[in-house]
């Protein structure tokens, strides 16, 4: 028997790609279907696209728009692939300081807006195991 839902839903996989327009043709070869707009996510220096998996879950895909940004740099460390695992939780300040005050480390050491108009903050992968987790709590 599975155990109950948690308030912390799987919301997306994020992977880092060179280039979205090739990227995505895999995933629409999969079945999926990609929403026709980009969004450029300027504090980031990412452009986005998503691509539903059900009714909670995502693909998005991230493609640098600056050579100087955290994406460009991970494909030129790790090359193109799986960069981090987000969950949606219902008040981001409110888990990042309940993370916190148990002993996990942040990336920013306050929520700041990300892609959809999204509050996003990321645990370091240090205190995680070596997974980089993003929380994101959608606009009301």
């Amino acid at each position: 028997m599975l155990p109950e839902l948690s308030d912390c839903i799987l919301d997306h996989i994020a992977i880092a790609v060179k280039s979205i327009d090739v990227s995505e043709k895999f995933y629409k070869d999969l079945g999926l279907t990609f929403a026709p707009e980009r969004e450029i996510v300027e504090e980031q220096k990412v452009k986005t696209a998503f691509a539903n998996i059900d009714v909670n879950a995502h693909i998005e895909l991230l493609e640098p728009t600056d050579p100087e940004s955290t994406i460009q740099k991970f494909i030129d460390t790790k090359g193109e692939g799986i960069h981090h695992i987000c969950f949606k939780v219902k008040d981001v300040v409110a888990k990042t300081n309940e993370l916190t005050a148990k002993g996990y480390r942040f990336i920013y050491p306050a929520p700041r807006l990300g892609a959809g108009g999204c509050m996003v903050n990321f645990m370091h992968p240090k205190s995680t195991g070596g997974v980089l987790i993003e929380l994101s709590q959608r606009p009301e």
